[in-house]
């Protein structure tokens, strides 16, 4: 039988959301399924007809991963490594070798099937899970295929997939996985957070965060808990973010932004920031300082004040010892 390779093309997207949930990484994921459709490619003529194509392709993309999975560690957020830091004893140290989770770029479209199978502490909630196990259950809890199908493509007898598929399903409900209680104002609230932190009006900004609000920015291990604390940072450590500019985008299913900090005489990337709304407050900020993201999530390298406009920021150069964007 021969596999027509035209039709790879439209499995791409679910492949890179299907490897991202395996690995990640944003990077990686589309590594992956770039890899995958390659070997599918090169193997279109011996495909024999025995499964489905989209069987097949997904046994290629998830023995990819597998093998990825074997050469290193789980990839963490920072809550995962330790408890809250007080704002007074605060330290931007990055832990040498550690794998952050990175943010996915998603269509604001596909929010509401989406979100809960994509959202930031699901993904960091499944890299708990032996890679195996991750496996079968985005196989069978997030794609719905049928125990059957996953057995056949992991090689594996049925009884072994639901014994799998239970023990990610317990280890799971262990974590807390902050289902998004929406309050319908969610682009409302979002859009007066971007106004107030652009602002830098930070009793604004707190009042619109959860008390127990929480605050991460990996690479930098420490994170911050609490509304007031929050506000703290801001004014403390996280000063060097007053006059930046914010452009909306949609990762993993949540509101976020691309966080650009003023540098000499322009704007330049910061951090990613994906925006966690639960009811009518925010319950986290989630800062992803690497700027190699900002490509992934199609965002402009630079961003320049309007022509003939006078520049209110030029006293607010970077203090020294501040992180210099990349």
């Amino acid at each position: 039988m021969t596999v027509v390779p035209d039709s790879f093309a439209e499995l791409r997207p679910d492949l890179v959301r299907f490897c991202y949930r395996m690995l990640g990484s944003a990077f990686e994921a589309d590594d992956a399924a770039q890899e995958t459709m390659l070997r599918a490619w090169r193997r279109a003529g011996s495909f024999e007809g025995r499964s489905s194509v989209r069987t097949w392709i997904y046994r290629i993309a998830t023995n990819v991963c597998l093998d990825l999975l074997r050469e290193r560690g789980r990839r963490a957020v920072p809550i995962d490594l330790g408890p809250a830091s007080p704002v007074d004893g605060f330290s931007p140290a990055e832990p040498a070798g550690q794998l952050w989770l990175t943010p996915l770029p998603t269509d604001p479209g596909d929010v509401v099937a989406d979100r809960e199978s994509i959202r930031l502490a699901f993904v960091a909630a499944l890299q708990h899970l032996p890679a195996r196990q991750r496996a079968v259950l985005i196989l069978r809890d997030v794609l719905a295929w049928p125990a059957a199908e996953v057995a056949a493509l992991l090689d594996a007898s049925t009884g072994a997939v639901n014994a799998m598929l239970l023990r990610a399903r317990a280890t799971l409900a262990t974590r807390d996985l902050g289902e998004a209680e929406l309050s319908g104002d969610e682009q409302d609230l979002v859009a007066r957070y971007a106004d107030a932190f652009q602002r830098y009006d930070v009793d604004t900004l707190v009042t619109l965060l959860h008390e127990d609000a929480v605050q991460t920015m990996p690479p930098i291990a420490a994170w911050i808990r609490g509304a007031a604390e929050m506000g703290r940072f801001m004014l403390g450590p996280g000063h060097g973010c007053r006059g930046s500019r914010l452009i909306r985008i949609t990762g993993n299913a949540m509101p976020g932004h691309g966080h650009y900090r003023w540098h000499g005489d322009r704007w330049l990337p910061w951090a990613i920031q994906l925006v966690d709304v639960r009811g009518d407050r925010i319950a986290g900020l989630h800062n992803f300082l690497d700027t190699r993201l900002f490509e992934v999530f199609r965002l402009p390298a630079v961003l320049f004040p309007p022509p003939g406009t006078s520049n209110r920021y030029d006293d607010q150069q970077q203090p020294s010892g501040d992180r210099v964007p990349r």
